[in-house]
């Protein structure tokens, strides 16, 4: 079964995004987000159709492998496939951000972190 691997910026992503929502909107709204934003990662575990590839803007020279994105609520989600077939989660986004400077960040940390896997 495949599952789902969340890199260090995306993890840190989640934890922003609960910390958040609990100032703005409450706890049981955080934990409704939260727990929304990882039945999302389940779903594109099981339906790749779901999912965009990266358009040629975002792209960072020096990543090997297809980077996909794939929208819940006010995020973006951007993942590859790992090597044991799950799917790490690189980076979440909120929908006002600067995309293409905020991921271009990440990827280039992620690829220093851990090499491109």
């Amino acid at each position: 079964m495949v599952g789902y691997r969340l890199h260090s910026r995306a993890d840190a992503a989640q934890d922003r995004i609960w910390r958040y929502t609990l100032e703005m909107w409450g706890e049981a709204q955080a934990t409704s987000y939260i727990e929304g934003l990882h039945a999302h990662f389940r779903k594109l575990t099981t339906l790749p159709q779901i999912w965009r590839p990266l358009p040629s803007k975002f792209k960072q020279q020096g990543v090997g492998k297809a980077v996909y994105f794939s929208r819940y609520s006010q995020h973006y989600i951007f993942f590859k496939i790992l090597d044991n077939g799950d799917l790490g989660i690189m980076s979440i986004l909120h929908g006002r951000t600067d995309m293409p400077a905020r991921l271009r960040s990440d990827l280039a940390i992620l690829e220093r972190q851990n090499g491109d896997r």
